[in-house]
């Protein structure tokens, strides 16, 4: 599944541009769906104060009019995924109560089959990532592979969604964010037990700019 370059876009997206936050997602998106040969993958993000699912990467059809779109995080299959925290696998989204046909068609592109896992990390629910379309059924043991390796994308998104938080707040910052930035980029330099210790510095930190 390509590790390698998985990992390489974890560490290159922690406290990275918004632009650099798209490629870490892309990169997610598009491993998954070459592993599993499929016609699309997308992530959507729960929006917490807006309680909507974003877009926020798309691979293969779709991927040139879905990004950014909304729509109600209580509704379709992504919604029932989120809401429920279980993952799903549907062979034929036409004949399946929760698929939202509506919301689809509003997306412009509209999946026959799917399999789709919650973004879990530690007692949060930021998104589900889906798998669509693929020219053989999905199986059960291939859920539980696109399980692992969403237990791994949840925790670069978690980064991810930290350090977007961050930046917000040192965009309000006044003439100390420059300080507070040069700290930050330190800290992402550390290795190691030091690197997991700037980590939990930089969260501190973050809750005090928040509050």
């Amino acid at each position: 599944m390509n590790e390698d370059r998985f990992r390489a876009a974890v560490a290159a997206g922690v406290l990275a541009a918004e632009g650099q936050h798209r490629a870490l997602l892309r990169s997610i998106v598009e491993v998954a769906r070459s592993m599993f040969a499929a016609a699309a993958s997308s992530i959507v993000l729960l929006d917490e104060e807006t309680d909507e699912l974003v877009f926020e990467a798309v691979a293969g059809e779709g991927e040139d009019t879905l990004l950014g779109q909304r729509f109600p995080s209580s509704k379709g299959i992504s919604g029932w995924v989120l809401n429920t925290r279980q993952p799903l696998v549907i062979d034929d989204v036409s004949h399946d109560p929760r698929h939202a046909r509506d919301v689809a068609e509003q997306t412009g592109y509209v999946p026959e089959g799917l399999m789709a896992v919650p973004l879990l990390h530690e007692e949060r629910a930021l998104g589900v990532l889906s798998v669509l379309d693929r020219q053989t059924a999905f199986s059960l043991a291939e859920m539980d592979l696109l399980g692992m390796f969403a237990n791994q994308a949840a925790i670069a998104l978690d980064l991810l969604l930290r350090a977007r938080r961050a930046k917000s707040a040192l965009d309000g910052a006044g003439p100390d964010a420059a300080r507070v930035a040069a700290v930050a980029a330190a800290l992402d330099a550390l290795e190691g037990e030091r690197r997991d210790a700037g980590r939990r510095l930089l969260s501190a930190l973050e809750d005090v700019l928040r509050h």
